[in-house]
Formats: structure tokens, sequence, C-alpha cells
């Protein structure tokens, strides 16, 4: 039981080092992670008496 354990527990530190890795070196292979900038106007009617 301990070794199913300590296997999970390196997966869990590969993955979070694996990910943080890829957020720092996406765009140079890459990745684009900026989201879609697109101009939204809403009109507004204000209560003012």
């Amino acid at each position: 039981m301990g070794r199913i354990i300590k296997w999970l527990f390196y997966l869990l530190v590969l993955g979070a080092i694996a990910l943080v890795a890829y957020a720092y070196l996406g765009p140079t292979f890459g990745a684009d992670f900026s989201p879609p900038q697109t101009e939204i106007r809403v009109p507004v009617q204000l209560d003012g008496q």
C-alpha cells in the first residue's frame, strides 16, 4: 500500500512540474494562452432624478 501512495506522489509532483514547464515554455512552441480580445458595448440607462 505504501508503494502505491509513493508512486502516486511521484506522479503528482512530476505532473505539477510538467504543468509549470508547459505554462512557461508553451508560447515558445506556439501555444497561445491569451484570451480573444473583442470590444463589447452595452447601453446603460441610469435613473437620475
